[in-house]
């Protein structure tokens, strides 16, 4: 886009600020518009596992103007502060939990190169970016100036800590099967049939996406790991002392992760923006075909990985109206004792087997031997091989 209104805006850096505006601009639209039917389904999720109809009276038959009224409600909401609170880190808080949620979705693409910056270490910037969310929490709950809010962030950082270690080797899986970490190019990687996905690459990968969406879930503070919000020991956890707006903004911050930890689970694990048939290729909707077909392509893509990262939320609104919250222990020794030693093991595995389908102990092993020998065997095969030959068939360069 920055190319394209170079030809109307100068100096350049005018174009290229112009460029990410829209970017930032459509990728908050669809953070907002998503923070805000998940508000809706989690109602309706809630009361249908507890046998209950949900939202009903505001806005017709399936309450849909559930979600604008929360909305209206808060912003009208008295925001207090209390006395002895650090008003300017009380204020900080919120914003910067959101702004790490939302700034992994830079890297995160909806389609064919849809996406605001594509990088070389996608996978890298996302585990980075998406780790300082917990700042906020800590910042927020430090600043109320209550220790029941200093209990909950400290529980929270403790928690996102020690998942992110499990939740990195359980990444670093699919990233060692495609060979990159560019994100788009692991989506592109599973083009084609499902059987092309690469949580059905071989078993080790199977096993590591469940590993991969426990640490998801407690990486997002979600039941049955939110003990930062344990309201029967905490009131609300480092939330306790917040209302109004910035209340709702750390609410839009945990949705908002909900939905990158199942986009990215998406790209990893399901085929990204590959359906399980590939209709696009059947209807000729590519660039090959032409500008139009291409951007039809992109949008049902986008369609494509939208709907597996809604089904990845709607899961964890199920977890979290099912099964019982875990102990600050428990949650520990799920990470420690279970979580880290099944994703190392999953790692070797996965290793082992794509070592062996590319070649394995029977592929060139010339990399691991030195130059003199290559260059004996080249003279015993009265062959001329020059320094630049060797190193072109794996030997050292001297």
């Amino acid at each position: 886009m920055a190319e394209f209104l170079a030809d109307y805006l100068s100096p350049p850096w005018v174009a290229e600020l112009a460029a990410a505006g829209v970017h930032c601009a459509l990728l908050l639209a669809l953070v907002l518009t998503a923070a805000a039917a998940f508000t809706w389904a989690e109602r309706k999720v809630s009361g249908r596992i507890q046998d209950r109809l949900g939202p009903t009276r505001v806005g017709g038959r399936f309450g849909w103007l559930q979600s604008p009224a929360d909305g209206l409600k808060l912003l009208a909401k008295e925001d207090l502060m209390p006395k002895d609170a650090d008003a300017m880190l009380f204020r900080l808080a919120p914003y910067l939990s959101f702004c790490a949620s939302f700034a992994v979705f830079v890297a995160l693409p909806l389609g064919d190169n849809w996406v605001s910056l594509r990088m070389s270490t996608g996978v890298f910037f996302f585990l980075a970016v998406a780790g300082l969310e917990v700042f906020g929490v800590i910042l927020g709950g430090y600043a109320s100036s209550s220790k029941w809010s200093l209990f909950g962030a400290m529980r929270e950082a403790a928690q996102v800590v020690s998942y992110e270690v499990p939740l990195a080797m359980c990444v670093v899986v699919p990233v060692m099967v495609a060979g990159t970490m560019d994100l788009v190019a692991i989506g592109e990687h599973q083009s084609g049939w499902f059987g092309n996905w690469l949580i059905f690459h071989d078993p080790f990968t199977l096993l590591t996406f469940f590993v991969y969406l426990t640490c998801a879930v407690a990486s997002v503070n979600r039941a049955p790991f939110d003990l930062a919000e344990a309201e029967s020991e905490l009131v609300a956890g480092f939330l306790t002392e917040y209302s109004g707006f910035r209340w709702s903004i750390f609410f839009m911050a945990e949705y908002a992760s909900m939905l990158a930890v199942s986009i990215l689970a998406s790209i990893l694990f399901f085929g990204g923006d590959n359906g399980p048939i590939p209709v696009a290729g059947w209807l000729g909707l590519t660039h090959r075909t032409g500008p139009l077909a291409g951007y039809l392509g992109n949008l049902l893509g986008m369609v494509n990985i939208l709907t597996k990262g809604t089904l990845g939320v709607i899961f964890m609104m199920w977890l979290r109206w099912t099964l019982p919250r875990l102990r600050i222990d428990q949650v520990l020794t799920t990470c420690l004792k279970y979580c880290i030693p099944l994703a190392a093991a999953m790692f070797v595995g996965a290793m082992l087997w794509t070592f062996v389908e590319r070649g394995g102990f029977s592929g060139d092993w010339s990399i691991f031997r030195s130059e003199s020998d290559l260059r004996e065997e080249a003279s015993a095969e009265n062959m001329d091989l020059s320094p630049s030959v060797a190193h072109e068939r794996g030997g050292l360069s001297p």
